[in-house]
């Protein structure tokens, strides 16, 4: 079903959410009779550790709970909130999905998604809460109620060669930790080596389809992609501006490329790059690649000045769509096991993702061991106290306004016209689209 077409399909979904959460719902204390559920999600899309590791906790899940059969289906990330849409208005939308946080909004409020507040015991919630990073809770929140409960997380990392810096006279034991020093590590790197100096998936095609590492960078400057009351957005305001002027600035030095989606990823693990900002999940695939080879390490993203970063998070949530309370119970024991400290064991070692109860790592029973050989894992833990929400857009033109944004800044960065300019038009374009209520 084409895209477009859900505007006028989710006309009529608009207020089922309040209507159907309004009086909270009684599920069952246990599942006695066999059931099952359909569990969209997007790393079982994913050949390799994404879809191993899911499917081993479904496994597991279902051994622990005999009754309960999960349907596990593999949706892409950029499909999975368009599926879930068009699957609920057939008819045949899934019991529980993970859902990436910038679709959360649009999806909770348009497609009966349950907060957890209505179904859910306050006692049971308080208990399975327990532990887990604050921060990562809110971002499943709409309002004081929580309809994702979240899920997997990646942070921004600086990955580095150690080898390169030593080839090109740096010091590894003092990587760069701004911008600033950024540019003047990867030019040292660039004139006293054959590598690479700096790589990024931030924005153009290496940014993939997510802005969610160019809001990081714009938050760490003191900027905002959109006002707090969720009416006005500000990608246009001098605290962007001077982001999108600063890459450009690495474009123009000669230390910065549009390369093509995936490339800049590869150029990391196969030893080509001096550094590389990028999602905290490729920590397993350069760590492969890196292996007998050269020395990686890593650290926080780069700071603007003094500036304190203020990372935001790719990643997503859990979210039940079921009408039927056993269901409901079925999916909610789905959910408590993923994000137990047994599932976030096999999240962390097994598929890369940041976990989000801390107490699991450095305990001997959970990630104890594997976090001794595995110490990059703690600079992505280090950002979480200063965690910042990966902003959503409002109304059902979301995905226009997130594309228009992003088209621009990669205009103002790799293009030849006046930054500012390019992106108010931008932003002058998209507002149109914010809706006025």
């Amino acid at each position: 079903m084409h895209r477009r077409t859900f505007g006028k399909l989710t006309l009529g979904f608009a207020g089922v959410l309040l209507a159907s959460t309004a009086m909270a719902q009684s599920i069952p204390a246990t599942v006695d009779k066999p059931v099952e559920i359909t569990f969209y999600n997007y790393n079982l899309a994913m050949a390799g550790s994404g879809q191993d590791g899911t499917n081993k906790m479904i496994k597991e899940f279902e051994q622990l709970h005999p009754s309960i059969k999960v349907k596990g289906v593999g949706v892409t990330s950029p499909e999975i909130a368009s599926r879930t849409q068009a699957d609920i208005v057939a008819g045949r939308g899934p019991d529980v999905a993970q859902i990436i946080f910038k679709d959360l909004d649009y999806i909770a409020r348009n497609f009966n998604a349950k907060a957890l507040e209505d179904i859910i015991p306050a006692n049971e919630r308080e208990e399975h809460f327990a532990g887990m990073v604050k921060a990562g809770l809110d971002l499943g929140k709409i309002g004081n109620k929580t309809y994702a409960l979240a899920y997997t997380f990646s942070t921004p990392m600086l990955f580095y060669n150690a080898d390169i810096f030593r080839a090109a006279g740096l010091d590894p034991d003092k990587p760069p930790r701004t911008w600033a020093e950024i540019k003047q590590a990867a030019t040292t790197i660039q004139e006293k080596t054959s590598f690479r100096g700096f790589g990024a998936d931030v924005v153009g095609a290496s940014g993939g389809a997510d802005d969610w590492l160019m809001q990081s960078l714009i938050y760490s400057n003191g900027g905002r992609v959109l006002s707090e009351d969720r009416k006005r957005l500000t990608f246009a305001e001098p605290e962007a501006v001077e982001v999108a002027a600063m890459l450009r600035d690495l474009v123009k030095s000669g230390l910065y490329r549009n390369e093509p989606n995936g490339a800049n990823a590869d150029g990391m693990a196969s030893g080509k790059f001096g550094m590389m900002l990028t999602t905290a999940v490729r920590q397993a695939t350069f760590v492969k690649g890196a292996t007998g080879k050269w020395e990686l390490r890593a650290v926080g993203m780069p700071a603007f000045g003094e500036k304190e970063t203020a990372p935001t998070n790719s990643g997503s949530g859990l979210v039940i769509f079921s009408d039927d309370p056993v269901k409901q119970r079925a999916s909610w024991e789905l959910m408590k096991f993923l994000t137990s400290k047994r599932g976030y064991t096999i999240i962390t070692s097994e598929i890369g993702y940041v976990p989000l109860r801390l107490d699991i790592v450095d305990d001997p029973q959970y990630l104890g061991e594997w976090t001794k050989k595995h110490p990059l894992v703690r600079p992505n833990l280090e950002q979480l106290a200063r965690l910042r929400p990966w902003v959503s857009y409002p109304g059902q033109n979301y995905k226009q306004i997130h594309n228009t944004f992003m088209s621009a800044m990669e205009q103002a960065v790799f293009g030849d016209g006046d930054v500012k300019q390019t992106l108010q038009t931008a932003q002058d374009r998209a507002q149109r689209l914010i809706p006025a209520n």
